[in-house]
C-alpha cells in the first residue's frame, strides 16, 4: 500500500511550508489527484486520518480530495481524449501513438491552516 508512503511526504512537505509560515495547526489539505495515478483515495484518506491523530499539527485535519481527468494526446492526428474511456487508442484516427498529458499527477493545492 503506497498510500501510506504518500501520506507521510504530503505530511512531511506541509510540515515544511508550516515551519516557514508560522502555522500552528492544518484543519485540511486538498490533493489534486490525477484519475490514472494509481492512489485509491479511500485508502489515502484513511490512512491520513490514522498518521493525523499521531502528528500535532494535523490532529483532527481532513484531506479533500479533486480530481485531474486523465487526457491523452495522439500523436498521429494531434488531438487529445478522455484516456479512461478510449485507453492508449485515438478515437478519431485509431492510432496506437499516444501519450499520457494529464491524470498521473499529485499535487498539493490548497493547505488550510492557523
Amino acid at each position: 500500500m503506497h498510500e501510506l508512503g504518500i501520506a507521510f511526504h504530503v505530511m512531511d512537505t506541509v510540515e515544511d511550508v508550516a515551519k516557514e509560515n508560522d502555522l500552528t495547526q492544518v484543519s485540511s489539505v486538498t490533493l489534486e489527484l490525477g484519475e490514472v495515478s494509481g492512489v485509491v483515495f479511500d485508502y489515502l484518506a484513511d490512512v491520513w486520518d490514522w498518521a493525523a491523530e499521531k502528528r500535532e499539527l494535523f490532529y483532527g485535519s481532513k484531506l479533500l480530495l479533486e480530481t485531474i481527468p486523465a487526457v491523452t494526446i495522439c500523436l498521429d492526428c494531434n488531438r487529445t481524449y478522455p484516456t479512461v474511456r478510449y485507453g492508449r487508442t485515438c478515437p478519431y484516427c485509431n492510432g496506437d501513438k499516444t501519450e499520457l498529458v494529464t491524470g498521473n499527477e499529485i499535487n498539493i493545492k490548497e493547505i488550510e491552516a492557523c
